[in-house]
């Protein structure tokens, strides 16, 4: 029974383990994405959420406390500027885990875990999903409208039946 054990161990010693959180997580800094196991992912998730709440507020306390657990200067410069600017008005979630399959040599089950707001691919599709939706105009005023309309009347294209008329007389 697994009452009260809140980490997850991965098979190893405690600083092996916050060690290899700490490179993962610096590396997901660097590449926005990383590939590793599903059971990794979700220990690199925990690990990593509270930091980039932390660094939404720039300031030393939270810089020096991000820098305890990450041991990586750039990766902390690179946190609290670029990364912190794109999900400055997100409440959470910053991370998103996609299962990939199986690994070849052991059949271990394997993740890709990436930063929301750095993939391109679903934040395009989003937007242009959003203009396509968009159905009615916003509704002129009466003095525009009655200005319109009269240039309207002027610059009107034949209708169909007059098409018709036309090319049956040719």
């Amino acid at each position: 029974m697994r009452h009260g054990k809140k980490v997850m161990h991965l098979g190893r010693k405690t600083a092996h383990r916050k060690s290899m959180l700490a490179n993962m997580a610096c590396s997901l800094i660097e590449h926005k994405r990383i590939n590793t196991t599903v059971t990794k992912a979700k220990a690199l998730k925990q690990f990593i959420e509270p930091l980039v709440t932390k660094s939404k507020e720039d300031s030393t306390h939270n810089r020096r406390t991000t820098f305890r657990h990450l041991r990586n200067k750039e990766a902390v410069s690179t946190l609290f500027r670029d990364i912190a600017n794109k999900v400055g008005d997100r409440p959470g979630g910053y991370t998103r885990i996609i299962k990939l399959g199986n690994r070849l040599g052991d059949n271990a089950d394997m993740a890709m875990i990436e930063l929301v707001d750095f993939n391109e691919v679903y934040s395009n599709s989003e937007e242009k999903a959003k203009k396509t939706t968009r159905r009615s105009r916003a509704k002129k005023s009466t003095a525009e409208a009655t200005a319109v309309e009269p240039t309207a009347q002027t610059t009107e294209t034949p209708s169909v039946e007059e098409k018709n008329e036309e090319k049956s007389e040719e």
